[in-house]
């Protein structure tokens, strides 16, 4: 969109909040890139000039605006929205693949060399994956910096970077302070409320509007006890991350999301924080989604009572793809119950002294070598879960956040006792892909029928045709026909 200048002018000088995110504004004047909703006098546009990422702004020589804080926009909706080699790079990326594996690792991830990836992110974002995983360093050593009290050295290497003399060098070059001098403003400044020592608490930015209902409600309605809670107006879980493992709290707000991360270490904050965004998707944009959607008179109602609706993904897909087993032709209840006992029997025990939750949920190798005949489960459903888990620790199944959609979805049929509910299923929650679309689920046909529909497969994937390519979200919006936990926030 940033080569749209007439459209992002027009964006800015009406300081449209939808577009946060989309790309970025950069002033010839100041030396300073905003968001386009910032709230300051718009500058003229002769002096405008546009990029659509935050690392090509710094790349450039601009330094983020201090009113609008661009650094912590959502995220673009398209690398939440694509399955090219792009948009995998950038989920990568958020996830800390470049601090963990450098550009080779990337590369090797997706398929290209290093040199590909290169020329592909610089000609659509402008600048490569070291710059951009050098924007999200700078961005968690913001977070540490201003919520919490950890030396600053201890900043520097928990937010990925080499050497504190980096550390400090990038933090000034992209916010013109110091990091002592952020963390004098954010002492006299608002912090979100009531962080305990070891607790970092920050606020999830999205667009509007929100729905909570369907997103929360789902997530407190399918939770996994002792992996997963709903406490206090918040959903709570544990998280299974690279250097460790941490404890979320996460509640809706007008505007944001409250998020309070307890982390066993602090190197995990980046990739605790783009799976909490990527389990409630937060970097949607759901007015065009909501506007193509409420073309289809049929869904318009549905859409114009509650627009907004997200869709629940996950903070793991391995772990996802095993719940969609175990939830194989069985109610919500019955499938917590079984992955309850996977859960307690196999999963890692943690100590959670504000709730109850008791485990990581078990990886795909302490699963690999469980007994079947201890799981409670008809045979057929055993070889199934048995089949799964043995091509996630293989690695011939691959479901992370640079997994090509299609390829995953065939290696996945290719499976014994995956139907097409549960691929799709997997497709829609743990790949992300949001034209996923579920003709067999018992919830979307018992709406369709209430709505005058015919229900079989054939007739409601001819139907849907004209919802694409946003089919997962219109399940989200079918599925509120049916008077369902899944649709209310926990009383």
């Amino acid at each position: 969109m940033h080569t749209d200048t007439e459209r992002c002018v027009r964006a800015v000088q009406s300081k449209d909040a939808r577009f946060d995110g989309w790309f970025f504004t950069a002033v010839l004047t100041t030396r300073i890139y905003c968001r386009p909703s910032c709230p300051v006098v718009p500058p003229k546009a002769r002096n405008m000039t546009f990029y659509p990422s935050a690392a090509a702004c710094q790349q450039a020589g601009f330094r983020a605006c201090k009113r609008c804080r661009p650094d912590t926009s959502p995220g673009s909706p398209e690398w939440n929205s694509r399955a090219d080699s792009v948009a995998r790079a950038m989920r990568l990326i958020q996830d800390g693949v470049v601090d963990r594996e450098g550009v080779p690792g990337l590369a090797s991830r997706l398929g290209y060399s290093a040199r590909q990836i290169e020329r592909q992110l610089l000609a659509e974002l402008g600048a490569g994956p070291l710059a951009l995983a050098r924007s999200q360093r700078a961005q968690t050593a913001r977070v540490l910096i201003e919520t919490t009290g950890l030396p600053m050295a201890e900043v520097a290497f928990a937010a990925g970077f080499s050497s504190v003399r980096t550390f400090n060098d990038t933090v000034r070059e992209v916010f013109a302070h110091a990091p002592g001098e952020l963390r004098a403003r954010a002492a006299r400044g608002a912090r979100p409320p009531g962080a305990a020592p070891g607790v970092i608490a920050l606020r999830l930015p999205y667009r509007a509007p929100l729905t909570p209902g369907n997103l929360f409600g789902h997530l407190a309605a399918t939770a996994v006890p002792g992996v997963e809670e709903w406490r206090e107006g918040a959903y709570r879980r544990t998280l299974t991350l690279p250097h460790g493992h941490g404890i979320v709290a996460l509640a809706p707000r007008a505007g944001h999301i409250d998020c309070r991360l307890s982390l066993t270490d602090p190197r995990d904050l980046t990739q605790a924080i783009s799976r909490c965004r990527r389990l409630l998707d937060l970097d949607a944009d759901p007015v065009a989604v909501d506007e193509e959607l409420r073309a289809d008179p049929l869904l318009a109602p549905l859409v114009d009572a509650a627009p907004g609706r997200r869709v629940p993904r996950t903070v793991d897909a391995a772990e996802f793809a095993v719940r969609a087993v175990l939830g194989q032709q069985v109610s919500t209840a019955a499938a917590r119950t079984h992955a309850a006992r996977l859960v307690h029997a196999h999963g890692v025990p943690v100590e959670d002294p504000e709730g109850g939750l008791t485990h990581l949920f078990p990886t795909s190798e302490a699963l690999a070598g469980l007994d079947p005949g201890t799981l409670a489960l008809p045979r057929s459903r055993r070889a199934t879960l048995t089949g799964l888990v043995s091509a996630l620790a293989e690695g011939s199944l691959h479901l992370g956040e640079g997994a090509d959609w299609e390829r995953s979805r065939a290696e996945l049929a290719a499976l014994p006792g995956f139907g097409p509910w549960t691929v799709e299923v997997i497709a829609m929650r743990a790949l992300g892909d949001p034209d996923a679309f579920l003709p067999t689920d018992l919830g979307i046909r018992r709406a369709a029928e209430q709505l005058g529909l015919r229900a079989t497969p054939a007739a409601l994937t001819a139907r849907a045709a004209r919802w694409r390519p946003w089919r997962a979200y219109a399940v989200q919006y079918l599925w509120t026909v049916d008077d369902h936990p899944i649709n209310h926030l926990p009383a």
